[in-house]
């Protein structure tokens, strides 16, 4: 994982938390489906539920972070112009 991000940097993060932040909402909005809470420490309960699946897991987000990281890179060489050589 160091490696993805000494090579990508920001875009291995960033790939990285928006990973994290799909797989948090998913579990909370189908734990919240199957639970109906009336509380605020239900809805608490909720979230940390949601963090406990979310945290069990991290090994396939870091795989998916690994796998994706190249893919999401290039396919952003792609949409971006090249930049003039500055020596000219």
């Amino acid at each position: 994982m160091k490696g993805i991000f000494a090579e990508y940097g920001s875009l291995a993060l960033a790939l990285y938390l928006i990973i994290f932040a799909i797989t948090l909402a998913g579990f909370a909005v189908a734990i919240s489906f199957g639970v109906e809470t009336d509380s605020a420490a239900g809805s608490a309960g909720t979230l940390a539920a949601a963090w406990l699946a979310t945290k069990l897991t991290q090994p396939l987000r870091i795989l998916a972070t690994l796998a994706l990281t190249p893919l999401v890179a290039a396919g952003l060489r792609r949409l971006r112009p090249a930049k003039p050589d500055a020596q000219g």
